[in-house]
């Protein structure tokens, strides 16, 4: 990942909307979800969750799909990844006790061990 594809992620996920959307998103798992339930779970009118979905679709974090009349949305686990990576990429600079509290946390997350289902 870039610096340019970074700064559009982290701008799309710097908005307490995005990021509620976002975070429903990447909880709903590879099924995703349709516009609808995600106003429903998070209050947004369909007007403001509409452009905030187009945001995060435009940074690539977010993709949609038509199942019948509704449209899909789902996390892009790869570019979330890709962003995260791209965060971390120089993170430790020869000390690995920098990153060594990160990968506590990721080990430590319930989701994250071998068999977890969600």
């Amino acid at each position: 990942m870039d610096a340019t594809a970074a700064v559009s992620g982290l701008s799309a996920l710097a908005h307490s909307g995005r990021l509620e959307v976002f975070r429903l998103l990447v909880r709903a798992g590879a099924e995703g979800m349709a516009s609808g339930d995600i106003a429903r779970a998070t209050g947004h009118v369909p007007q403001t969750l509409s452009g905030n979905l187009n945001i995060l679709g435009h940074a690539g974090l977010v993709a949609s799909r038509r199942e019948g009349r509704s449209i899909i949305y789902t996390a892009d686990y790869a570019r979330m990844t890709d962003l995260l990576g791209f965060l971390m990429e120089d993170c430790c600079c020869g000390a690995p006790e920098i990153c060594a509290p990160l990968a506590e946390v990721v080990a430590k997350a319930a989701c994250c061990q071998p068999g977890a289902v969600q």
